[in-house]
Formats: C-alpha cells, sequence, structure tokens
C-alpha cells in the first residue's frame, strides 16, 4: 500500500420520483472515496429494488438500470476493498426484512466492537450474508422491538463503538446518522423539486442541483419523510467530538465544503504553516497531483516560491491504493505520473505531497524526477509521520509497515533520497486545522479516543504480538482491515 485508502462514500435521496438517478449522479462525484464496487437500493410502491456491482460507477449503472431501479426513495454506495474483502456480497448498500418491513443501509467507516456484537447475533440466531462489520448494524435495526424511529436508532445503534455515518431507507423514511465521535462526515441538502439528500461530501449535492442545508451532527440522527418533515434526534451518551482530520488533508475532494470551511482553504493553510516551519530556497513548488495540488498552492503562496505543474497525472487509471493488490498498485503507480522535464530539469524542486504511508509510491517519484535532470528535491509533507495504524475506517498497513514507524524524519530522507525533508509538525496542523472542531489524529500520535480489547497486541503486530494475544489481536486487526464501509 502506497497511499491510505480511504472508507466509503455513501448517499441517500427522498422526495423525489427520479431519485435512484439523482443517487447515481451523487456516487460519481464520491467516486474517490470507493472504486471497487458501488450499488442502489430504491423504494417505490413495489418495495425495494436493487443493484450493486464490482467496478467503478460507470461501469456499473445505464439507463436500463437505473430505470429499473423506480420510487421516490434511494441510497447508494461506494465501497474499497481492502485485504480478503474484494467481493460481491460485501458491497452496499445492504437490505434486510423485518418487523416494520424492509431496510435498507449504507455505511461509511469501521466498528472496533463489530466481531463481539457479530458473534453475540449469532448466538441469538442471526444469519449473516457478508463479512462485512456494516451487517451487524442491519441485524440491530431489524431486530428492534421499538416503534418509533429516534427510538429504534437509539437501542440499534447505543450498542456500537468506532465510526459510522450512514444512510439508511425505508418504504417511507431516509436517515442520515453520525456516530457519537463524528469519525466521517454527513451533510444534507435540498433538492430544486423540493426532494432532500444525504451525502459524505458536499460535493455529491453540487452534482444534483441540491443546496447545502448543514450537516448532521455527530451523536445526531436526521430523519426525512416524502411530505419534506425533517427531524433531528440526538442519540444518546455523545462523546468528545474526535472528526478525522485526514478528511481536511487528504480524503474530502477540495471542492467540498465541511463542517462549515472549504476543503481548499484548509488545503492551503496547510501548505502555508509547512513553508513556514520548512522553508528552503527553491525554484518552483510542484505538487504530487492531485491530493496536494491545494497544500503546494499555499506553500507556494506563503514562499513566494512559483508553482509549477511539474508533475502530469494520468487521469484514466484509478487512484492506486485502492487496487485490491499490491501488485495491481505496484504496476499502476508506473503509470501514473509523468514528469515535465522542461520544469524540471535544472531546477531545485520543492515536491509537497500530504502524507508518506510506506514510502513506495513516493520513492519512484523522487527517481523519476532526478532522472529528468532536477537539480535538487526538498520533499515536504503537509501533515506529521503517520506512525500507527487507524481502527475507524482508514485501511492502513499494520504498524511494522508503516515508514514513519521504525524510521526518523532523517532516516526518511536517505532512504528516498531526497535533498531534504520535512513534516507539517502535529501543533503546526492543529493550529492550521479550523478551530472549534475536535479532532482524531490518532495515525500521528497513537492515542485512540476509542479504545477495544487486542488494542495494544494489534499495535505490536507482527508474529510475536500475535502470539501473545493471538485470539483477539488477530481478530481487531482483521475485522479493521476487512471492513466494508
Amino acid at each position: 500500500m502506497s497511499r491510505l485508502r480511504e472508507y466509503c462514500g455513501v448517499v441517500g435521496v427522498i422526495g423525489t420520483p427520479k431519485a435512484a438517478r439523482l443517487a447515481h449522479l451523487a456516487l460519481y462525484a464520491l467516486q474517490h472515496r470507493g472504486q471497487e464496487g458501488s450499488g442502489i437500493v430504491s423504494f417505490g410502491d413495489a418495495g425495494s429494488r436493487a443493484h450493486k456491482a464490482q467496478g467503478l460507477v460507470a461501469d456499473i449503472f445505464n439507463d436500463a438500470i437505473l430505470d429499473a431501479l423506480p420510487g421516490d426513495i434511494a441510497i447508494g454506495h461506494n465501497r474499497y476493498s481492502t485485504t480478503g474483502a474484494s467481493s460481491l456480497e460485501n458491497c452496499q448498500p445492504l437490505v434486510a426484512t423485518g418487523r416494520r418491513g424492509e431496510i435498507a443501509l449504507a455505511h461509511n467507516g469501521n466498528l472496533v466492537n463489530a466481531a463481539v456484537l457479530r458473534r453475540e447475533l449469532e448466538e441469538a440466531g442471526a444469519v449473516f450474508q457478508s463479512t462485512t462489520d456494516s451487517e451487524v448494524i442491519l441485524h440491530l435495526l431489524a431486530r428492534s422491538r421499538e416503534e418509533a424511529t429516534e427510538e429504534v436508532l437509539a437501542e440499534a445503534l447505543r450498542p456500537l463503538r468506532g465510526a459510522f455515518a450512514l444512510t439508511i431507507a425505508t418504504r417511507d423514511e431516509l436517515i442520515g446518522v453520525r456516530d457519537p465521535w463524528g469519525f466521517r462526515p454527513l451533510c444534507y441538502g435540498a433538492l430544486p423539486d423540493g426532494g432532500w439528500i444525504v451525502a459524505s461530501e458536499s460535493c455529491a449535492l453540487d452534482i444534483t442541483g441540491a443546496t447545502l442545508e448543514g450537516e448532521v451532527g455527530r451523536g445526531e440522527a436526521v430523519v426525512l419523510d416524502r411530505s419534506g418533515c425533517v427531524r433531528r434526534a440526538r442519540l444518546p451518551d455523545i462523546e468528545d467530538e474526535r472528526m478525522c482530520i485526514f478528511e481536511y488533508i487528504y480524503f474530502s475532494r477540495p471542492d467540498s465544503v465541511l463542517l462549515g470551511h472549504s476543503v481548499d482553504q484548509v488545503r492551503r493553510g496547510l501548505g502555508r504553516r509547512l513553508a513556514r516551519e520548512h522553508p528552503v530556497e527553491a525554484d518552483a513548488v510542484v505538487a504530487v497531483p492531485d491530493s496536494s495540488n491545494s497544500a503546494a498552492l499555499g506553500f507556494s503562496e506563503e514562499s513566494g516560491v512559483p508553482f509549477e505543474l511539474g508533475l502530469i497525472r494520468n487521469h484514466y487509471i484509478g487512484r492506486t491504493f485502492i487496487n485490491p493488490t499490491q501488485e495491481m498498485r505496484d504496476d499502476r503507480v508506473r503509470i501514473k505520473f509523468n514528469p515535465v522535464r522542461a520544469l524540471v530539469e535544472g531546477k531545485r524542486l520543492v515536491v509537497v505531497d500530504d502524507s508518506i504511508v510506506r514510502g513506495t509510491t513516493m520513492r519512484k517519484l523522487v527517481k523519476m524526477l532526478w532522472k529528468a535532470g532536477a537539480r535538487e528535491i526538498h520533499l515536504r509533507l503537509s501533515s506529521p509521520p503517520i506512525v500507527s495504524p487507524c481502527y475507524y475506517g482508514i485501511d492502513t498497513p499494520e504498524k511494522a509497515q508503516l515508514i514513519a514507524a521504525s524510521h526518523s524524519v532523517e532516516e526518511i530522507g536517505r532512504d528516498l533520497r531526497v535533498t531534504s525533508i520535512g513534516y507539517l509538525s502535529h501543533e503546526g496542523m492543529i493550529d492550521a486545522a479550523p478551530s472549534g472542531i475536535g479532532y482524531c489524529s490518532a495515525c500521528f500520535t497513537g492515542s485512540y479516543p476509542v479504545t477495544f480489547p487486542g488494542l495494544e497486541a494489534a499495535l505490536r503486530g507482527g508474529a510475536a504480538g500475535r502470539a501473545r494475544d493471538e485470539s483477539e489481536a488477530a481478530r481487531v486487526h482483521e475485522a479493521a482491515r476487512s471492513t466494508g464501509g
């Protein structure tokens, strides 16, 4: 894995006869959040209809398929696959039937106690059709004995630990829910024809013509019905806010608005702070496209060093880290970027990227730039070193495979063969990020806001760590890596 794998993208639409088509458009806008599979479930007079498959949105849906998804309620999901989980059975949305009728669910995030909850449900007679932790949530919703929607949600979601942003659909309602820590983003907006949309990012609202109305709060459910009524319900046991800071650094699209802040402007702020912390005399600032463009522009604005398009990205391949095997990822890295020799040759370059995981991609990029005639290469990262895995929905490698977990910054620079290297400090990252928001930065600090049995053993990693607590640590790490959400 050369880059972090993001989690998934979710969407829900209600109150318009073209619900599935609008969900389809939104999934296009959320394609960056997952490229391994996609699906839509719609609800109409005849109940639910579903279509899901592995692949890109453009390859999965066409006019005939969308025409076969009638109804004025629909939810959709883009997913990435992790090791051992690339299968159609794990594609979402998931559908189940309970005593209140059919219910469909799309999940973004990862539950750290999914294995325990699944075991309890299986012992109570539940039968699972997939290996994704998202199905645990679906079973809890379907089995609730409560009647009111808000009470069903409170009962079903109370046992969950970890990250979940959900879109849930029934024959009568569309629901958006965020976990009590607010790890994952979820917003909602009004459609031009009077309907509503809920989605992971505001860019999905833009493509449908919707107006952003607000964010689903952490520990909150927004319930929408066909009449246009919007009910907001706070779930019990609200925790300290811990939104994933990588949403601002890398995951969200720069044209999205997240918690009231432009992602592009936040990234430029990170780049400006990086330029102040690690100044260097150079001829050009070069971004590793596309996710680092905004940070590189911020670095250029602060430093006065001109921004140049020194690396060109091939947009006709997917994000390398989303491909399911390491061999496929390595093949795609080789064709993903190409240096512009006229802008690189003989130049002192500041190469700006958002992060380094293993160093695989950066090693190849640096080699390309030296070969293209770069005079100096000064690497700058708009986030701190990643030293710990994430268990809340980002598929990072085990700690032993993270280059910064076992190498100092100076050692990383020598390994990558750059002239100099500089990471944004943790303090600088928090100062540059929007204030008034509580962040999860466990991947930079090793301090986890939601702990769980087996965490220490999982962090030890390797054969020795698993031998000390094989029964729990291996289960925890595999659960974190095999999520479908």
